[in-house]
Formats: C-alpha cells, sequence, structure tokens
C-alpha cells in the first residue's frame, strides 16, 4: 500500500458494539477512527481534530444524527465534513430524505454492506487528500505569488532608486559643467582680452594696478574651480570610506579670524559683513584642515542666503569640547527642509541663489560626524538661520 497521510474519520453511535463492528469494518493503516457514543461527544471530537468523513447512527437519545448534522452544517470548521447516516430504521420512514435534506452525501441502512462501507470511506478519504492536495498547492500558489509580487516591489522600488540616481547623477553633471564653465568662461574671455591687448600692442593695459586686478580675478576663478573639484573628491572618499580626518592641536579662535578675514571680500560684495565673538581661546585636537573646510562651507551658505545681512559667528567652550555657531538673518529654512539640505545635490533657495553643487552642508556633516561631533540647524522662513556645531575635545 502506498504511503499516505493519515485521515480520520468519525463515527458516531449509541450503541457500543455497534461503534466496535463499524470500526473494525473501515479499519486501515491510513485510518485513525474516532467512535463517540452521543452527540455531544461527538461535537467535543469534532472541535479537536479534523476529519475526512462523520458516518452518524440517526436513532439516538438526546441528540440524534439529524440535529447532530444540523449543528455540524452552522459551523464553519465543520460544514465541510461529508456526512454519510446510517439507520437501522424501515426505509418507509423516509429518513434517507430527511438525512439528505440535513447535509447528508448518502445514507445507508442497517445490517450495513461491509464492501459498500468500505468502498465509500475509500472515495470519501480519497476526497478529503485530494482537497487537502489542492489546498496545499493552492497555499504553494499563494505563497509564491506572495514573494513574486514582494520581488516584484522590490525590483520596481529598486528601478525607482535606479531613475533617481540617474537623474542625480545626470543633474550632477549638468551642474558640474555648469558651475565649471563659468570660472572657465570668465578665464578664457580674459586670456582672449589681454591677447588681444598684446596683438595691438596695448601694453598701456597692464599697469601694475591692471594687472593686480586681472590677477585676483583669475585667483578668484581658479579657487572656484579647484574648490568644486575638491568637493567632488570629498563625496568620493566619503562613499569609499577612505575620508580621514588628522587631528593637531588647533586653537579655534584664531581659525576663525583666518577664515573670516579670508572671506572679508566675498562677504563685501554681497553688501553683508562677518563679525565673531570668541571671548576666550578654546583648544583641542582636532583636523585645522577639515575644520576650517566646515567653517568655511557654514560661513559661504550664510553669505548666499543671508540677504545681505550681517553674519555673526560665536565660538565658546563646552564640558565636551568646543560650539562654534553661525548666525544669519537672511530667507531661512522651512522645518521639513532642515534634515534634506544636508543630503548630496540638495539647494536652498532658489533663482540665483541656488547656485553651487548642494554638497556643502553634505560633506560638513560628514566632516562633523568624523570628528565624533554633531551639527544642528535652527531656523525658520524668514528669521534666518542658526547653524550651531559642537566638537568633542578630541
Amino acid at each position: 500500500m502506498d504511503t499516505f497521510e493519515s485521515a480520520n474519520i468519525l463515527i458516531v453511535d449509541d450503541l457500543p458494539e455497534n461503534l466496535i463492528a463499524l470500526e473494525a469494518l473501515i479499519r486501515r493503516d491510513d485510518l485513525v477512527v474516532y467512535p463517540a457514543a452521543s452527540g455531544e461527544a461527538a461535537l467535543t471530537l469534532l472541535l479537536e481534530h479534523e476529519f475526512a468523513l462523520a458516518i452518524l447512527d440517526v436513532q439516538m437519545p438526546g441528540m440524534n444524527g439529524f440535529e447532530l448534522a444540523e449543528l455540524m452544517r452552522s459551523t464553519g470548521r465543520t460544514r465541510r465534513i461529508p456526512i454519510v447516516f446510517v439507520s437501522a430504521a424501515g426505509r418507509e420512514l423516509n429518513h434517507a430524505f430527511k438525512g439528505y435534506e440535513a447535509g447528508a452525501v448518502d445514507f445507508l441502512h442497517k445490517p450495513l454492506d461491509g464492501y459498500a462501507v468500505r468502498s465509500k470511506v475509500a472515495v470519501f478519504v480519497d476526497m478529503y487528500r485530494q482537497r487537502s492536495a489542492m489546498g496545499r498547492q493552492v497555499e504553494a500558489l499563494e505563497q509564491s505569488r506572495r514573494e513574486q509580487q514582494a520581488l516584484l516591489e522590490k525590483l520596481n522600488a529598486a528601478q525607482l532608486d535606479l531613475e533617481r540616481a540617474v537623474k542625480m547623477r545626470d543633474d550632477f553633471m549638468s551642474v558640474v559643467a555648469h558651475e565649471l564653465r563659468t570660472p572657465l568662461n570668465t578665464l578664457f574671455l580674459e586670456t582672449q582680452l589681454r591677447r588681444m591687448q598684446i596683438e595691438r600692442g596695448n601694453l598701456a593695459a597692464f599697469t601694475p594696478e591692471q594687472l593686480g586686478k586681472m590677477v585676483a580675478r583669475d585667483d578668484r576663478q581658479i579657487r572656484n574651480m579647484v574648490r568644486l573639484i575638491d568637493d567632488m573628491l570629498d563625496v568620493s572618499r566619503i562613499r569609499s570610506g577612505t575620508l580621514s580626518v588628522r587631528p593637531a592641536q588647533v586653537e579655534l579662535a584664531g581659525l576663525l579670524r583666518r577664515v573670516i578675514d579670508d572671506l572679508e571680500q566675498q562677504a563685501l560684495a554681497v553688501g553683508s559683513c562677518i563679525t565673531l565673538h570668541a571671548p576666550q581661546p578654546v583648544e583641542g585636537r582636532w583636523d585645522e584642515f577639515r575644520i576650517e573646510q566646515v567653517v568655511v562651507n557654514l560661513l559661504t551658505n550664510a553669505l548666499r542666503y543671508g540677504g545681505g545681512k550681517p553674519v555673526e559667528v560665536g565660538l565658546s567652550a563646552t564640558p565636551e569640547g568646543a560650539r562654534i555657531e553661525v548666525r544669519d538673518h537672511g530667507i531661512g529654512i522651512s522645518e521639513q527642509d532642515q534634515q534634506r539640505i544636508f543630503q548630496q545635490f540638495e539647494r536652498g533657495g532658489g533663482g540665483k541663489s541656488a547656485d553651487g553643487l548642494g554638497l556643502g552642508l553634505y560633506i560638513t556633516r560628514q566632516l562633523v560626524e568624523a570628528h565624533g561631533g554633531k551639527i544642528s540647524v535652527h531656523s525658520a522662513p524668514g528669521e534666518g538661520s542658526i547653524f550651531r556645531l559642537d566638537l568633542p575635545q578630541g
């Protein structure tokens, strides 16, 4: 005999000898027979086990077979169990018709024909196993569908991420081309103008004062290009995990004064000024070049979005190390944008103010965190912004 999963058969009869005889008649190695001597006992078994077939005696004291069948048909757990009624009553009582009305799939009269009983049990057990196998197949198909749906959602999400990455790359390359073209065009035009003056023999155009202005313009444009290239290199280092900091003893008040002096002309160009409040020296071990880079980024942003109003820089010692604050009185930043601005390629403001690669604050946060510090922004539209930098002692 082939090996099958066991199937449960419920037999219900109030006479013990009938239960013994019916169990002996249908016993098979692949069947588990549960006898019940009353409808109440049968209900208990029905709540505990799953059955392939129920064979119910019609005439029982208390709850008869028809009443038990009605209860089975009224409950979702037992509604689909095939019911075969067994009765010793004469055919003239029309129990078979009532049994079919109660939901029976078959009706047998006593004395039972052993071959017929075993055949019917075999048919219903096979049907039960087929339903179980189909149920497992349906569940497997549903599980496969769910997995495919989850995979499809992941693929769709990956596709969206890829499309965003491609768009971000294209936007980035477009911005890079624009940002580099501007100083290059200026240098190119300056070079052409000087060549034209030389070809015409107009050496008077190259007085010491004029040459000083030319060198200053060239230096400004070259610095702009170097800054853009450095930003791109820093992003590459951050992504590859090779961004490094080299701590050494640094005095921050002096560092801030140097940076502010270097940015004086840039501040004047936008009608602004930068003031420093650093009542005492603050020393610690930090990477001087990287901290200077952070401060330059914050001040450049403050000048860009400050609306020509004064920018204030504050330095104070804290129990953990040092705090630097850069405050402007410009357009401010909405609450929903205050985290976005620290992401790659995000540029605040709009129109002419929204220049640059959108990497400054992203790099700034990475540099601060590389020092074990944190940076935060406090702002509201129209009320300016305060960027707060907290550095551990190092």
